[in-house]
């Protein structure tokens, strides 16, 4: 863990010293990174605290761009942190970088609703009505959408991205269209970073089993 962090620290030094372009990070052990002493939830996170910028976490494949407005947050803590400053961030990022490094002149980006249905006009939850509405009006986005179709009409070619509202619905989505060659992309750092989009596996490490697509995939984006 301590390892990992020290090679993430020394990475961005590089780049930023003007000897590396950009990064490539292979997957990180989230409880091994914490018990080297570095305290947090993922290279994302960390990535932004080095660089001091805001960022976004994407995946990204030809099927589909996902990107999500919390990311490493447990599932009963998403009402509190999916705030309409969440919303915002990832939606001006999103726009940003779709421009500058995916040559996509006028993006469109759905926003994925947080509850069954949208809500279905509040019997399912209020957050879409009350906050991601508006969100999405005041800050580019189309929707909300219900989950269970907005990423299908991602991938039949309706928007370029969709932000979802916690990990584990956009990440899902992604790795069910995508798992292999899909490739993660922090958006709003300085600098390209890619990393494949799997975890350490050590559950089959030395066994000559891995799959190295979604790593060279990332070393291609």
């Amino acid at each position: 863990g301590k390892l990992s962090g020290d090679a993430i620290v020394r990475a961005v030094e590089l780049v930023q010293r003007g000897e590396a372009s950009g990064i490539v990070t292979a997957p990180i052990d989230k409880s091994a990174l914490l018990a080297g002493g570095y305290d947090y939830p993922g290279h994302t996170e960390m990535l932004g605290a080095l660089t001091q910028r805001r960022v976004a976490m994407m995946l990204a494949s030809d099927q589909l761009r996902v990107v999500l407005a919390t990311t490493h947050v447990a599932l009963r803590d998403v009402p509190r942190t999916l705030t309409r400053e969440a919303i915002r961030d990832a939606a001006q990022i999103t726009h940003t970088y779709l421009r500058a490094w995916f040559g996509i002149a006028a993006p469109r980006i759905a926003l994925c609703a947080l509850n069954p249905h949208a809500g279905d006009g509040g019997r399912f939850g209020t957050e879409d009505d009350d906050l991601l509405t508006p969100a999405a009006r005041d800050f580019g986005l189309l929707g909300p959408y219900p989950a269970d179709t907005v990423f299908v009409r991602a991938m039949r070619g309706a928007f370029d991205a969709v932000i979802a509202p916690y990990h584990d619905v956009g990440m899902t989505a992604i790795k069910v269209a995508s798992f292999g060659h899909a490739v993660n992309v922090t958006l709003g750092l300085p600098f390209p970073r890619t990393s494949p989009d799997h975890g350490t596996a050590i559950d089959i490490a030395g066994r000559g089993t891995a799959d190295p697509s979604s790593f060279i995939a990332a070393t291609l984006l």
